[in-house]
């Protein structure tokens, strides 16, 4: 379990630029994007690197690190691999750690959230046409200024031509299917996130 010790206002946020730079030698960097590169009470990526990454984006993070997985994104990893990309990049529409969402700040943190942008620009940089999966379930609905969020990226996902897909079954409001519990021979299905997030709005 991780319970936010803080508000992400009230402690030291790395820039994702200085996040990016990488000095733990305690996990292959080869294998893993890790991003900062230490457990903390925020998180900008977790993933594996890869010519051909599927990018799936949750709400927020949990406990997951390299080599430790969490049964999220052991999930996540091989519905990636069967649909045909070599490697998985988990995103999170906010930067907090909180493994109870509910444990979420209530109000949004604009700076971490502009750092998480240029997390996400990053990542959309990594591979031409990028798949971004949206798989957050209902969960969006546990705080107002998520969907501000998702707009965002779905904005920058627009400069990068960015391919946006969903798994298994839209919820009864309207929501993508959160990875856990989908089976591993889960197609990917296009999502019009566009027509989605202004209904949620």
């Amino acid at each position: 379990m991780h319970i936010p010790s803080s508000y992400t206002t009230e402690i030291e946020v790395l820039t994702f630029d200085d996040a990016l730079v990488s000095t733990n030698d305690s996990f292959d960097k080869s294998r893993w994007l890790y991003v900062p590169d230490f457990y903390s009470e925020y998180r900008y990526i977790l993933g594996t690197r890869g010519a051909r990454p599927l990018i799936c984006i949750g709400i927020n993070p949990s406990t997951a690190a390299p080599d430790n997985l969490d049964n999220t994104l052991k999930s996540v990893e091989r519905i990636a691999l069967y649909n045909g990309y070599d490697s998985f990049i988990m995103f999170n529409v906010y930067a907090q750690r909180a493994t109870v969402p509910d444990d979420m700040e209530p109000a949004l943190n604009p700076r971490m959230h502009a750092e998480n942008m240029k997390a996400f620009d990053y990542i959309l940089s990594l591979s031409p046409n990028p798949g971004i999966w949206a798989a957050w379930g209902n969960i969006i609905e546990k705080r107002a200024y998520l969907p501000a969020c998702v707009s965002d990226m779905i904005a920058i996902g627009k400069r990068h031509r960015a391919v946006w897909f969903k798994a298994g079954r839209i919820s009864v409001k309207g929501h993508p299917h959160h990875p856990l519990y989908l089976r591993s021979d889960t197609p990917l299905d296009p999502f019009d996130i566009e027509t989605y997030i202004d209904h949620l709005r």
